[in-house]
């Protein structure tokens, strides 16, 4: 191990500069940060044969003002100027650093290349619609002049979702467009205006009573790593799942209805809990990713919220088979799910204990006495939601089942260890790359029967790479499977070496019997796999509705969902 120098990097804790590329690429509040702890920051220069003296002085972080030059595509001054028509002028930017902030996302790969100022695509014009009757214009106009249309939500797409292949404009559906419409508290639903945030739409449930004189308070119940950063519509939009996904279930598990503005005209669905009309327009707009049209409004399930009656748990197993028998029994148990719900390998383990502060005390000593030894133990941390009975009934249910699955109890302390900064270790990212070394994560949904088979064929594949880390988890649970999450650090020579090494891992995941992603979307990341992955047949299907709703192929092209690749690579679209 290395040695323990007491030495502090030099981490970059000031707000990037204004108009900046970090102030585009950095995760999240420009004031927040998280700094890996003594005993990570030991483990990467160990990890990496690094010595203090490589954490003195940041590089490429990116922090000097924007500059390119990426004239106009699409846009005329003639369509600007309808534009500004339609949603005023104060709604409508040219300005070179807004089209580059509204053309990102949050991939590893955009922020490796703007450190390095190099700018790829951006959109022609950005435009900030008031209200639905303004994307309605907008859209229809662009049908007609065939102009290409993008959507912006949050801005956290980890799947180049946000890149405009081919110019015209983007759609930032949060300035104007990001409140709660009504709060149905007899139907128990809540309809919103798609560019909410996470944060401003669990406040305002949470907060029910006093601001729509509800008899309850509420949550979605929907929490990705990117809640505080993300938008309702964009949950909705690439299918996402939260970290209390086994509970709650998943984005398309919580739409009861949507209105989306297409180039062919309205898709409004309605509000019955379950009818049977047919295949369900719903389930063909929740996860299109822009491709179809634009979610304007969507009504969701909301939950009471019992914060009050939640039960912490958290079990240590002797090793990942162990760890995954007792996950698939509690899935398949039929006493009630947990909420948070996670199982971490080996690796993650050891890493995550060490994040945790666990590592080295008195408990980390007592598991090691029992047996739980390091690289080989995996953790278990839960929650229970609900009424008070209820919760209580999950915790039991799970106790009993870990305990004969060679699980250890170690109370809810690693649980609520976790807790606090659920939402924050994104901001790692930032220090890390700073430094030249990268972490990013890939997700993929799994069967019960092809999971270690799975875990085991991926990790070969990323530990191969000399000096490379890799934590696994699984974190949203079915009876019929679980999804494994990915996270990987290393060293790469540029970001083209990254994007080899990144190839090779959604290789493996396929051939070893994952799907491209579980809830983070496909993006143009993922799409040169969709074909091999659904099949001819099923492409064929989404394709002809790509072409009934996009004639003119203006929503979100150059490689969205891999619907109009036409034998290309989405990087070679121009």
């Amino acid at each position: 191990m290395a040695a323990n120098t007491g030495f502090q990097p030099n981490w970059i804790e000031a707000a990037p500069e204004k108009r900046s590329f970090r102030s585009i690429f950095k995760w999240g509040d420009p004031h927040s940060c998280k700094h890996p702890n003594e005993k990570l920051f030991q483990l990467l220069k160990e990890t990496f044969g690094l010595t203090d003296s490589h954490f003195t002085v940041p590089v490429n972080d990116g922090n000097r003002p924007v500059a390119y030059r990426h004239p106009p595509r699409v846009i005329t001054p003639d369509h600007a100027a309808d534009i500004i028509r339609i949603v005023g002028d104060e709604n409508v930017s040219a300005d070179d650093y807004d089209r580059l902030k509204f053309s990102t996302g949050k991939t590893l790969e955009e922020s490796l290349r703007l450190r390095q100022g190099e700018v790829q695509r951006v959109s022609d014009l950005v435009v900030h619609p008031r209200h639905k009757d303004d994307v309605r214009q907008l859209v229809a106009y662009c049908h007609q002049k065939k102009i290409p249309v993008y959507v912006y939500g949050g801005g956290s797409s980890v799947n180049f979702g946000l890149r405009p292949s081919k110019g015209g404009i983007t759609l930032v559906m949060g300035t104007h467009m990001n409140r709660v419409v009504r709060l149905n508290e007899t139907n128990q639903t809540v309809t919103v205006q798609a560019g909410i945030m996470g944060p401003d739409y669990e406040a305002a449930l949470n907060e029910a009573p006093q601001r729509y004189r509800t008899r309850h308070r509420y949550t979605g119940g929907h929490f990705p790593q990117s809640f505080e950063f993300s938008s309702v519509g964009g949950w909705v939009v690439t299918l996402g799942s939260g970290q209390m996904s086994s509970y709650y279930g998943d984005a398309c598990d919580l739409v009861i209805s949507q209105e989306v503005v297409t180039p062919i005209g309205d898709i409004k669905t309605l509000d019955f809990p379950a009818t049977a009309n047919g295949p369900s327009i719903d389930r063909i707009m929740i996860g299109s990713e822009g491709c179809f049209g634009v979610l304007v409004e969507v009504t969701l399930k909301i939950f009471r919220y019992m914060p009050e009656n939640r039960r912490y748990f958290s079990f240590v197993f002797p090793t990942w088979a162990k760890a995954v028998d007792a996950g698939r029994e509690i899935a398949q148990g039929q006493f009630g799910m947990p909420a948070v719900f996670r199982i971490s390998d080996e690796e993650e383990t050891h890493i995550g204990l060490k994040l945790y502060g666990i590592d080295g005390t008195l408990l980390d000593r007592f598991m090691r006495l029992r047996g739980y030894q390091p690289m080989q133990r995996c953790l278990m941390i839960a929650s229970a939601e609900g009424e008070r009975r209820f919760a209580g009934n999950v915790k039991r249910g799970v106790k009993h089942i870990c305990r004969h699955s060679g699980g250890m109890f170690l109370t809810g302390y690693p649980t609520r260890q976790w807790e606090p900064g659920r939402f924050k270790d994104p901001y790692l990212r930032e220090d890390l790359n700073d430094y030249g070394i990268l972490i990013e994560t890939l997700d993929t949904a799994v069967t019960w029967d092809r999971i270690h088979r799975l875990h085991q064929g991926v990790r070969s594949v990323v530990k191969s790479r000399p000096d490379t880390l890799c934590m696994t988890h699984a974190s949203h649970f079915y009876a019929q499977g679980t999804n494994l999450y990915f996270i990987f650090i290393t060293r790469a020579e540029n970001a083209d070496d990254f994007v080899v090494f990144q190839e090779k891992i959604v290789q493996a995941i396929l051939q070893f019997g994952g799907s491209p992603t579980h809830h983070h979307g496909i993006g143009k990341l993922f799409s040169p796999w969709m074909q091999s992955h659904l099949g001819a047949a099923q492409m064929a299907v989404l394709k002809a509705l790509k072409h009934h709703f996009d004639p003119n192929t203006i929503m979100n092209p150059g490689g969205q969902l891999g619907l109009d690749l036409d034998g290309q690579h989405w990087r070679e679209i121009r």
